[in-house]
């Protein structure tokens, strides 16, 4: 991790602009901001301050279908030391071409721009992660990496790369603020702000997904098992391979599956592939044929006759 002048101990307030995109979670806005509040707090002063900004200036719908307030457009964010973008969902439509503009006009304005959760895909296509390190939600990792071969893609929680960072998502959000105070005021006052959010500091070097840490409840075998399944969306590993892999007969991880899931493992692997197709259906601009690549599927017409066994409608659907 290459590390910023702002990560370095304060001297004065520091100012964080956050560009909120519609459709990006309120747990991701949450999560950026809650932790700076309570540093304030236990500090007594405003060591941290913030604006948000909006792609028109208007409160921005968010995917809990709450309005958030903003201060202005992305114009507003002038004057801050640091830009962070949020961006969820939808982004064919949301990351338009002007948007694009304005945000790599805008960048250099800043001591740091970053990204959460699906943002690092904006910022990439700003050209403003090429030749970096850099990291993006779980789920468009390889997604990212094969269409920005610049982009040195890793699976961390979040990567600091000068003056860039990317954030795979909520919690690893709160993750990199958190390093962020401990940075500026240090790790006592870290650690009190992870106590109040009964949350843990952790290195953005850890995995965004650790399999023992999805669901304590889980049978460790099943999490293994499930993260070889989330690792290989594009290619299926078979069943029983997965079983020896974890040390298990098929017929036995099938009934620690029921279980625990509810389902086969056949069922719950093919799922995630129907998930991973539906986001890109919704986010991207990808032909049927290439989705059905990256899923796993041997042609648009098994994924399709999958998909609407699955949601009930065909995947045309949701390209209107």
């Amino acid at each position: 991790m290459t590390q910023n002048a702002l990560f370095a101990p304060a001297t004065g307030a520091l100012t964080i602009a956050l560009f909120v995109l519609p459709q990006a979670s309120i747990l991701e806005v949450a999560s950026a901001l809650d932790p700076l509040r309570n540093a304030n707090r236990h500090l007594g002063h405003d060591a941290y301050r913030w604006r948000v900004v909006t792609p028109d200036g208007q409160p921005v719908p968010l995917t809990c279908d709450i309005e958030l307030p903003s201060t202005g457009d992305l114009t507003h964010a002038t004057g801050a030391d640091a830009l962070i973008v949020i961006a969820g969902y939808r982004l064919a439509e949301v990351a338009t071409r002007p948007l694009i503009r304005d945000l790599r006009r805008i960048a250099p304005r800043f001591q740091l721009v970053g990204g959460i959760d699906a943002a690092p895909w904006v910022m990439a296509r700003a050209g403003l992660l090429d030749g970096y390190r850099a990291t993006v939600h779980w789920e468009d990792l390889e997604d990212l990496a094969t269409t920005h071969p610049n982009i040195d893609v890793v699976p961390d929680r979040y990567v600091i790369d000068r003056n860039r960072a990317t954030i795979g998502g909520a919690a690893a959000a709160t993750d990199f603020m958190l390093h962020l105070i401990r940075a500026r005021h240090g790790a006592a006052l870290a650690r009190q702000v992870a106590a109040s959010f009964l949350a843990t500091v952790r290195n953005g070097s850890e995995p965004q997904i650790a399999p023992e840490a999805q669901d304590p409840t889980l049978d460790p075998r099943v999490a293994r098992a499930v993260a070889m399944m989330e690792a290989q969306i594009d290619t299926p590993t078979p069943i029983a391979a997965i079983a020896s892999a974890v040390n298990l007969s098929p017929r036995r991880l099938e009934t620690l599956f029921r279980q625990s899931l509810g389902l086969t493992p056949g069922a719950y692997a093919l799922s995630l592939r129907l998930a991973a197709a539906r986001r890109m259906l919704t986010d991207t601009r990808h032909p049927l044929s290439e989705i059905a690549l990256r899923t796993g599927f041997s042609s648009p017409s098994t994924l399709s006759r999958a998909f609407r066994r699955q949601f009930g409608y065909p995947p045309g659907t949701l390209r209107g």
